[in-house]
């Protein structure tokens, strides 16, 4: 008995199945061979409280058909796989639990308690990630997962900390920072997303100390006005030269407040003074600093207004923006509003307004450690993939400022800095301090911050390699890393840091490219979203399509830098390629075996007579192992999965397969041994090369090939396909001529209507190779065109009589009217439809008649009815002209 794939593709049957295979093997570990090349992808660690989405999906497949093909290449291709704390994230989702159950807040529990359950909580459910990304066929090296506040990482991070410190590059002080009063938390500016909102502009008059007219301001924030310390207007300015050095009073507060002098107001803007309140704005801070003001703050931690504002205190900030405005309008101090679309802060995590606020924090000096990370870039050490996002990059160094890294939470990498309650002493260490170093005292506690989730993920390079231990194998062998793929959101976020941190500590770009995609839009373009509700789950997709068709969707729709739109039917097209390629190899396989089961002989392929035909499909493969090759180099996978796709489905399914079937049914053996040798080479290279788009598919039918049980035990593992070393002659063009032959034929036999069974005679007209052509390709041109006679000549054939005809280079095809038409059919098609055609010009002919329907029925609707009419009456002639012809010919 025969064994053979199943008769239906259904994935969900070996999917599972084959990654189990693959993993408990050990399939995915990447070894140190000094005999070969290391490939290293790092993974960007997904959060531990993430799902699997459709940006997962692709950024993983991108990173999988990647490691893959350079695993067959021969590399040594390691795929280090982990995932992110995430602190603000996670102490939020374990905050809102531990509410929700158990009605506590952290604070009740103590720090130590909190991080216990956040702990707890990581190991129930920070693996989801993990399971779903080996649903979509991750081969990633999981015995070297990394999670970045595991033992490693986290020494990195101390070590990290510690030498910009000693390097004078880390420092505490009071700045301007980002504040979201819901996390609690500060922000570094790149947290802050930008967005535009509805907002008013309004002007307020503050009156002169002296009892003049004073200024007018504009502010979009008029809560902020309580932390006013000075006017500043433009030197240049005309208006007001002479009010520089007065003072006016903040309205209702009564205030003295100095008017100043300071290039930063722009005359054209508002009304070209600037009220400056350094607590509140980085550009008033700066204005501030310059000028030595002093520094008031109106707004707490939790946007609440401070006793600076009176009887105000205690008000949420908008709350009190009403009341304010309309206490300084009733005084007579707003002069007028206007309605403007205002730039405003968010908080990237829960999207509150972010608050400006004047905070003790540690900070890092970016400008030393900025232009290191631009060289590395400048000189070419770090490619991006497409090179227009090396601005992106440039920009956000040029322009960057010190970075705060201080976070007021819980869950996260403390800082490690010490500070003795006896003398004040600080020391940051790498080891925990118990004694101070200055006096001697033991009454010592560690700073309560934690550090920003981008201070540690910078360091995934070389932290997940063993760094900082220099004697650390993997980080001698596999670093730096050959290509981060990652998306455009997240250049400044990400890349940028890595890409400084890891220069500072090793002197080399962390990668060598950085292929950059864009994001999974629904089918309009848009978003993918929760408020729009047009998110799609990954994991239902794979249930119901399959692994392979979604990888295949994604990865052949995809262009470096470019979005991609999701839709069902992409992937439905993708999952029918699979069914496709499936039932071609059943075919293969059918053939490859006599009626028990054995395997039949394969002729030797380098010495075995090949076939026009089999030539042809050897350069076919030899041409698209070359582009598809280059195509992969050059991280051109869609362009890559097209070549594969054609190659499949056209070259051979639906050319191959054909050419080849008479011979592998009642062909000579040595011819049929010979077929089965070329046929199921030309498979194997096929699977090979669409492995690391379709990586299950491939291998279930690898494995399925009978007669090839001392290859190696996975598709995975074996080499990628070199191009066949044959001579092709004229084959090519041979069977390329055939091709060309066979459509045309096959078009005028639709464009006659003519049943496919029905056998036709070609006349065909060509000379010297044309002709040559096809005497070669006779027989397959007879076969699948459906002929029963075949004659080539150099001039068209007139007695063939009345003929449709094609044209090709070099050729012309002649087909016997008489034989594609049944005359007798047609002459009872046509009086059918002339008696048809006949009723609806008359039911036509009587509603337009019909006073009661043209005097109702709107206009649009008349008129439609008339061109129905008009239709019909048209068809109507053509069909009663068609008639006599065909009558002739039956002679009648």
């Amino acid at each position: 008995m025969q064994k053979n794939l199943p008769k239906n593709y259904d994935p969900k049957s070996f999917e599972d199945r084959i990654y189990e295979a693959w993993e408990s093997s050990g399939a995915f570990r990447a070894e140190r061979d000094p005999d070969k090349k290391p490939f290293t992808v790092l993974m960007p660690p997904p959060n531990i409280t993430g799902q699997l989405h459709m940006g997962h999906a692709l950024d993983q497949s991108l990173q999988d058909v990647l490691i893959r093909f350079k695993r067959m290449q021969g590399y040594s291709a390691l795929w280090l796989p982990g995932t992110d704390h995430a602190s603000i994230a996670t102490e939020v989702k374990v905050v809102e639990k531990i509410k929700a159950e158990e009605g506590l807040t952290k604070e009740d529990l103590g720090r130590e308690e909190f991080l216990k359950r956040v702990w707890d909580w990581k190991e129930q459910y920070g693996g989801t990630i993990e399971r779903q990304a080996r649903k979509l066929g991750d081969s990633c090296d999981w015995s070297r997962k990394r999670f970045t506040m595991d033992d490693q990482c986290n020494k990195a991070v101390v070590e990290h900390f510690c030498n910009l410190y000693e390097a004078g590059l880390i420092y505490r002080g009071k700045r301007l920072i980002n504040w979201c009063p819901v996390c609690g938390s500060a922000l570094s500016d790149i947290e802050v997303e930008h967005v535009d909102r509805q907002g008013k502009y309004w002007y307020f008059r503050y009156p002169g100390a002296d009892g003049g007219e004073g200024i007018t301001v504009a502010t979009s924030r008029p809560e902020t006005m309580f932390a006013d310390v000075a006017i500043a207007v433009n030197p240049d300015d005309e208006r007001y030269k002479d009010m520089v050095g007065k003072t006016v009073l903040l309205p209702l507060v009564n205030r003295e407040i100095p008017i100043i002098a300071d290039p930063y107001p722009d005359p054209e803007k508002g009304t070209g003074a600037v009220k400056i309140t350094p607590a509140a704005d980085p550009n008033d801070f700066e204005v501030g600093q310059r000028h030595g003001l002093e520094i008031l703050v109106c707004i707490d931690e939790e946007a609440k207004m401070t006793e600076l504002a009176g009887k105000y205190a205690g008000m949420d900030r908008y709350e009190c923006r009403k009341a304010w405005v309309a206490d300084l309008d009733a005084a007579g101090y707003l002069v007028k509003t206007e309605d403007l679309t205002i730039p405003t802060g968010e908080c990237y995590r829960c999207h509150t307004v972010v608050e400006p606020m004047i905070s003790e924090q540690w900070f890092v000096k970016m400008k030393p450690l900025a232009e290191p990370a631009l060289k590395i870039a400048r000189t070419g050490e770090l490619k991006f993939v497409p090179e227009r996002f090396e601005k992106i990059y440039y920009h956000w160094l040029e322009e960057i400022r010190d970075w705060c890294i201080s976070r007021q939470l819980w869950w996260g990498h403390r800082i490690p800095a010490y500070y003795c309650e006896d003398c004040g002493e600080m020391t940051v260490a790498r080891e925990p301090v118990t004694v101070c170093p200055k006096c001697g005292s033991v009454h010592i506690r560690q700073d309560e911050d934690v550090l920003d989730t981008w201070f540690s993920s910078g360091l995934w390079p070389i932290s997940t390699l063993g760094w900082p231990d220099k004697d650390s194998e993997d980080f001698k062998y596999f670093y730096p890393t050959s290509t981060l793929v990652t998306g455009y959101d997240i250049i400044f976020f990400w890349v940028a840091r890595m890409a400084f941190a890891c220069v500072d500590e090793t002197g080399k770009s962390p990668f060598d490219h950085v292929l950059i995609h864009g994001l999974v839009r629904d089918s309009q373009g848009r978003k993918m979203s929760k408020s729009l509700g047009n998110g799609i789950d990954p994991l239902e997709i794979i249930d119901k399509y399959g692994a392979d068709a979604l990888r295949f969707m994604l990865l052949s729709g995809i262009a470096p830098g470019s979005d991609i739109r999701y839709s069902d039917d992409k992937v439905e097209s993708a999952r029918n390629f699979a069914n496709k390629l499936w039932n071609a190899s059943r075919f293969v396989i059918m053939n490859l075996q006599d009626e028990d089961g054995n395997a039949l002989p394969l002729a030797d392929l380098e010495t075995a007579e090949l076939r026009d035909e089999d030539k042809w499909l050897f350069s076919r493969i030899s041409d698209a192992i070359a582009d598809i090759t280059g195509n992969m180099e050059k991280f051109e996978f869609a362009l890559a999965a097209a070549k594969i796709y054609d190659l499949t489905w056209d070259v051979f399914c639906d050319w191959y397969i054909e050419l080849v079937k008479p011979r592998l049914w009642n062909g000579e053996e040595s011819d049929r041994a010979a077929a089965r040798a070329v046929i199921v080479e030309a498979l194997r290279d096929i699977l090979k090369l669409l492995h690391p788009f379709m990586p299950f598919i491939t291998e279930e039918i690898w494995s399925a090939l009978p007669g090839f049980e001392g290859q190696k035990p996975f598709l995975m593992l074996e080499s990628w396909p070199e191009a066949p070393a044959f001579d092709f002659g004229d084959s090519p063009e041979i069977i390329e001529t055939a091709k060309a032959c066979i459509k045309a034929i096959r078009n005028i036999r639709a464009e006659a209507d003519a049943p496919n069974g029905r056998k036709l005679h070609a006349a065909f007209a060509a000379a010297g190779r044309e002709a040559a052509f096809i005497e070669a390709a006779r027989a397959h041109i007879s076969s699948l065109a459906g002929l029963e006679g075949l004659s080539i000549g150099e001039k068209p054939d007139d007695s063939l009589g009345e003929t449709m005809s094609a044209a090709l280079p070099g050729i012309e095809i002649y087909v016997p009217m008489d034989e594609l038409v049944d005359y007798a059919a047609e002459y009872e098609r046509l009086k059918k439809e002339k008696e048809r055609l006949e009723k609806e010009v008359v039911r036509a002919e009587a509603k337009l008649a019909n006073e009661s329907f043209t005097s109702k029925a709107p206009a649009a609707v008349i008129e439609k009815e008339r061109a129905k009419l008009a239709n019909f009456r048209d068809m109507l002639e053509k069909t009663l002209a068609r008639i006599p012809a065909v009558e002739a010919k039956l002679g009648k």
